[in-house]
């Protein structure tokens, strides 16, 4: 049967073995130093595990392929893993057939839902309850102002590819690591968290994250930096940008480094906080 499957890039592959924990299901394994996919029946197709992936190895593509056999997974973690892993595992798919129920409800229009594939890449309607008339355009700098809302960003540029580790721009400032499609979430970035910070912006998907973790870690090699806020979206593939800037404090040797990883909803609300 065609349907949604992940496939790994072994030239992108370093073989950190995060895809392995994070794959609920037990369909992949760290082969020859390299992330395998060796059960296509136990792969439910929904990439979970994209968001451990810090080097973008992973994606969901559309072939031929065996079935997901959930009662074979089970089987198969109770018997390599334990009760633990079978109850990870359906938590899981819980979590899996709310996005499926979500996506049909978007869908409805179509008939068509959108179940499988990256919960990030899932189409969602969030007009409800907001203003229906857009801003006016500005096509003519006359006609409106300039700028509404004012800016807290203190420096430029800002993307981590781009950026200075040496600038004496991130002395003595909490740093933010944004992902690229927080901002556009959210209107509260700038106050909540740009304000008074120097700020580097990256996406862990679409992004050449090869270069990062050492970009990073030179940047945090700057003692003045007390902290690092990873901002990130919910959905399981920004889940990379914090392993990166984990790693990044590994390499980094910064033990007295608090990092807070900050998970926006979709919405523009911040959902959790966590210490990483």
């Amino acid at each position: 049967m065609k349907r949604k499957i992940v496939k790994i890039n072994e030239d992108l592959c370093n073989g950190c073995g995060e895809c392995v924990v994070g794959c609920a299901e037990g369909a992949l394994q760290i082969i020859n130093g390299k992330a395998k996919l060796v059960r296509e029946d136990f792969c439910d197709g929904f990439g979970d595990c994209m968001g451990h992936c810090p080097t973008g190895a992973i994606e969901i593509i559309e072939e031929d392929a065996k079935e997901f056999d959930e009662d074979a997974v089970k089987q198969h973690l109770m018997q390599t893993q334990g009760y633990d892993a079978v109850k990870k595992m359906e938590e899981a798919q819980k979590r899996h057939e709310a996005n499926d129920k979500t996506s049909s409800t978007l869908c409805a229009h179509s008939n068509k839902a959108v179940g499988g594939g990256c919960p990030g890449k899932m189409m969602r309607d969030l007009s409800a309850n907001k203003p229906q008339s857009p801003a006016p355009a500005t096509d003519n700098l006359t006609s409106g102002p300039a700028q509404v809302i004012p800016s807290e960003l203190a420096q430029w540029p800002v993307q981590l590819h781009l950026v200075n580790p040496a600038s004496e721009l991130f002395n003595h400032k909490e740093m933010v690591v944004l992902s690229t499609c927080s901002p556009i979430a959210s209107p509260d970035v700038h106050w909540r968290y740009i304000k008074g910070r120097s700020v580097v912006v990256a996406c862990p998907k679409l992004d050449k994250t090869e270069p990062y973790a050492e970009k990073l870690a030179s940047l945090m090699q700057n003692t003045t930096i007390p902290k690092i806020i990873v901002v990130i979206m919910e959905v399981p593939c920004c889940k990379g940008l914090s392993m990166i800037v984990k790693k990044a404090r590994e390499l980094s040797g910064r033990e007295d480094l608090i990092i807070e990883e900050h998970v926006m909803a979709i919405n523009g609300s911040l959902k959790q906080i966590n210490k990483i």
